[in-house]
């Protein structure tokens, strides 16, 4: 698909991709090395520390973060994460724990500067927008929050989608609405986040479309849950499930 010499990434597999969704990781790595990209994986990489941040666990959030600049710091190259709200939290909030420590605030900065979503990186560094997939399916897009407000991920996926060969991308109605999840947010405000994802799974359904697809896991799962406890036949999958290359091109 690309003559060009390969790229070295990191890939920044994420807790939920890594322990519940290990195929969307593994699609994550087959669309980057069919579009010229050499993927290493740092093994030492750990929980990026968003759950303890936002629970006010500081401290907590701090020691996983110094941890994972220490392994990302050594290595090379873009540092690619198929979920937008760890790499918001990487990008944004690692500067702000290590704003008193001139060490740590130095490779926050560092790393940072080399993170990137993992649609973000395709169209946005390597001018991507087709990954040369195949779907005779109706697909829709849910915008996760943390991609959209503070990453501007909207456009990205949107182009990757459209031009899956075959398949048919429809409307979502409230697509940049939440669905619900925001982490600890799902725990503390059950009641809040299940009519939040309620609302969200009726304009699914109401769209027509056979697999809903997001940047992130962490809404998946929720909105995946949800799907299932209806007995819905729509199906909730990682946008990289869908983006994987088809035939000659997957080998390229």
């Amino acid at each position: 698909m690309t003559t060009q010499s390969p790229v070295t990434v990191q890939l920044f597999a994420t807790c939920l991709v890594d322990a519940l969704n290990p195929d969307a990781g593994m699609a994550v790595v087959d669309v980057l090395e069919a579009n010229g990209c050499r993927v290493e994986f740092p093994y030492e990489q750990t929980c990026c520390g968003q759950p303890a941040f936002n629970g006010g666990f500081w401290d907590d959030a701090r020691a996983m973060a110094r941890h994972n600049l220490d392994v990302l710091d050594a290595t090379e190259g873009p540092i690619i994460v198929p979920a937008a709200s760890c790499a918001d939290m990487m990008i944004h909030h690692y500067p702000e724990l290590f704003a008193g420590e001139p060490e740590y605030a130095a490779k926050a900065e560092r790393v940072s500067a080399r993170l990137y979503e993992f649609t973000q990186f395709l169209v946005d560094e390597l001018g991507i927008t087709d990954t040369h997939a195949q779907h005779s399916e109706k697909i829709t897009y849910h915008a996760s929050c943390h991609g959209l407000r503070n990453l501007h991920i909207y456009a990205q996926p949107k182009t990757l989608l459209e031009n899956i060969d075959g398949a048919e991308i429809v409307p979502l109605e409230g697509e940049t609405e939440c669905c619900g999840f925001g982490g600890l947010f799902a725990v503390k405000m059950s009641d809040i986040s299940g009519a939040m994802l309620e609302k969200k799974l009726d304009n699914i359904e109401a769209s027509g479309a056979e697999t809903v697809v997001a940047t992130d896991f962490s809404c998946l799962m929720h909105i995946g849950g949800g799907l299932k406890k209806r007995g819905s036949t729509v199906q909730a999958k990682h946008i990289a499930e869908v983006l994987r290359p088809t035939g000659e091109d997957a080998d390229a």
